[in-house]
């Protein structure tokens, strides 16, 4: 064992995080036998604490209607359910008054958002946003920004765009961090820019809250969304976190029960409050999950940011010896991170490669454009690749310095010697040819 390796071992040793289900999952490989899955896919959807797993098998039993049920697993439910607000409240530091909204992820949630603007509301994103973040704004006063270099550039453009805005309601949104570089934006800066022009901010949490705590006052923003599939917690459920006003004056975002206070022939009084914007049953046991997740990983933070940050050093310095690697950047190589890295490899296509890994190393990366079409277009150009689509690599609680080293090797070996199976293209993505591995019985 190499210095470097003991030395990352003993540090992730000294941060025990969290146990996730499946950190043992062995996957078959083409070549034969059976590897241990190097999950290195987290920033897509991360696997599920163990400790969600166990609320979630505790709740079951009890399962019911929630708000308007009389038997005592109703009441239950519903006391779950309402607590999991305190919880979320808690959990980005909301103010009392901002109203906490169950969605079913950011996506639901900045939809969402977007159909409680004010009407002539003033809207600036980035078009380095993921999609969740940069599509739903559809008025007339949207306006996109380019991709900019530096923290003091964002500002500045940041600045310029919500001056030219006309009079009235203006939403500035931003993301925590990059879920193409992982890079970790100038929040708190951008939202005192946008205050001091009169906007409110909305923040893409999704990639931030599972790597550091989100404050909302010390950020300064208005809106936090974010989803529990990326926070270990894949059942179904997101939130919206945010200032009250908007969303009680909007129109509800679905219309039926539970959304109501009265119905009459001619009119309906619609409630206020989160109830507003919830319509239907909703997802009691992913908003359990949701809750007990982000309880677990606000009582490990420390645990939790020590232990990606020793594997993601290792990761870019591993990644940094692969011949013809090219790093994705949008604010260069020193900025603050979370445990994302983006890249390409000289004449080598980046879809062939994740097939290759996964199959022949037992490695789950991701390829293609990561939801954030126009961010990784602009980093390729930016990067010199000739490549048209990119390779993602992501970190978490289930990830070790073995599957980092994994990764690292595996790739240093399909650049040098190519991969030892035959591949072709299925449906626009490469897959192996006659593939003898077979999806578990139960699950097929």
């Amino acid at each position: 064992m190499s210095v470097a390796v003991d030395v990352a071992l003993q540090s992730t040793a000294e941060h025990a995080v969290p146990a996730v289900v499946g950190r043992e999952l062995p996957v078959p490989l083409l070549t034969g036998g059976r590897i241990g899955y190097a999950n290195l896919d987290h920033a897509a959807s991360a696997p599920c604490l163990e400790a969600v797993r166990d609320a979630v098998n505790d709740l079951l039993p009890w399962y019911a209607s929630v708000h308007r049920g009389a038997g005592f697993a109703s009441q239950v439910c519903t006391r779950v359910y309402e607590g999991a607000r305190d919880v979320l409240r808690s959990f980005v530091g909301a103010r009392r008054t901002d109203s906490v909204v169950f969605t079913r992820n950011t996506t639901d949630a900045l939809n969402l958002l977007s159909r409680a603007l004010p009407r002539g509301t003033s809207v600036v994103v980035f078009d380095t946003e993921h999609h969740a973040a940069l599509l739903p704004w559809t008025t007339p006063g949207v306006r996109r920004l380019p991709a900019p270099s530096s923290a003091a550039e964002a500002a500045e453009a940041l600045d310029g765009a919500l001056a030219a805005c006309p009079e009235g309601p203006r939403l500035a949104v931003l993301t925590g961090a990059s879920n193409v570089t992982g890079e970790v934006w100038p929040v708190a800066e951008l939202a005192r820019v946008a205050h001091r022009r009169g906007a409110r901010v909305a923040l893409d949490a999704a990639q931030l809250a599972p790597h550091r705590p989100v404050r909302i006052g010390e950020l300064g923003v208005d809106y936090v969304a974010l989803s529990g599939h990326k926070l270990y917690a894949p059942f179904g459920a997101g939130a919206l976190v945010g200032r009250a006003d908007w969303l009680n004056a909007a129109a509800p975002y679905l219309a039926g029960g539970g959304a109501t206070r009265s119905v009459q022939d001619r009119s309906v009084e619609w409630a206020l409050g989160p109830e507003r914007h919830e319509a239907g049953s909703p997802n009691t046991v992913g908003v359990h999950a949701l809750a007990v997740a982000c309880e677990t990983l606000a009582g490990r933070w420390r645990d939790v940011t020590g232990h990606e940050e020793v594997l993601l050093r290792r990761l870019r310095t591993r990644l940094g010896e692969v011949p013809g690697l090219r790093e994705l950047a949008l604010f260069g190589a020193e900025h603050d991170r979370v445990g994302v890295v983006s890249f390409t490899v000289d004449g080598q296509d980046p879809g062939l490669l994740a097939a290759a890994l996964s199959a022949e190393h037992g490695i789950g990366v991701r390829d293609g454009l990561f939801c954030a079409h126009l961010a990784v277009r602009g980093l390729l150009e930016r990067a010199g690749s000739d490549s048209h689509r990119a390779l993602r690599a992501s970190i978490g609680l289930g990830t070790a310095v073995e599957h980092v080293d994994r990764l690292a090797a595996a790739l240093r070996g399909l650049v040098t010697d190519g991969p030892r199976w035959r591949y072709a293209q299925q449906d626009g993505r490469w897959a192996p040819v006659d593939d003898p591995r077979e999806v578990p019985e139960r699950l097929a």
